[in-house]
C-alpha cells in the first residue's frame, strides 16, 4: 500500500518532469503520457510513441494522421535515448539537433557534439568546429 508520503513524493517527481533535460527525461520516459489522438499539447510536453520520447514543437491538439514520427514540425524525436550508451548517429531534423555534449558513433567512430542544435553530420568536409572526433 502506497502511503500518503509516498504519493506527494511522487506527484513532486512527476511535477518536475516537464521541466527537466532530455537526459533526466529519458530516464524517466515510462513515466511521460503516451501519445494518443485528442489531447491538447504544447511546446515543450513530451510524450512516448512506440517506446520513443517525443518533445512537443508547437501547441496542438493530437490527431490520427499526426504521428510523431510522421510529424517533425510538431514534434521532435529525443535523440540520446540511453545516455550510458553512444548511439549510431541520424540524421535529426532542424527541430531536434544534438546538444552540446552528446555522443554518437557515425563511420566507425565516436564523436561529441561540441555545440547546441547539431544538425550536421559527424565528420563531414567543414563539420571540424561542430564534432570533435573520440579517441
Amino acid at each position: 500500500m502506497i502511503t500518503k508520503k509516498q504519493k506527494e513524493i511522487v506527484g513532486l517527481i512527476k511535477g518536475t518532469l516537464p521541466t527537466a533535460s532530455d537526459e533526466v527525461a529519458l530516464q524517466h520516459a515510462d513515466w511521460y503520457p503516451v501519445w494518443r489522438p485528442d489531447i491538447h499539447v504544447k511546446p515543450g510536453d513530451r510524450l512516448t510513441y512506440d517506446g520513443v520520447l517525443y518533445r512537443c514543437l508547437q501547441d496542438h491538439d493530437t490527431q490520427d494522421t499526426w504521428m510523431p514520427p510522421d510529424s517533425p514540425s510538431l514534434w521532435a524525436k529525443v535523440l540520446i535515448p540511453d545516455p550510458d550508451v553512444i548511439p549510431a548517429w541520424e540524421q535529426p531534423e532542424s527541430t531536434n539537433g544534438y546538444s552540446k555534449g552528446d555522443k554518437v558513433t557515425h563511420l566507425d567512430k565516436a564523436w561529441e557534439s561540441l555545440v547546441d542544435n547539431n544538425i550536421w553530420e559527424p565528420g563531414a568536409v567543414g563539420t571540424e568546429n561542430l564534432w570533435q572526433q573520440l579517441e
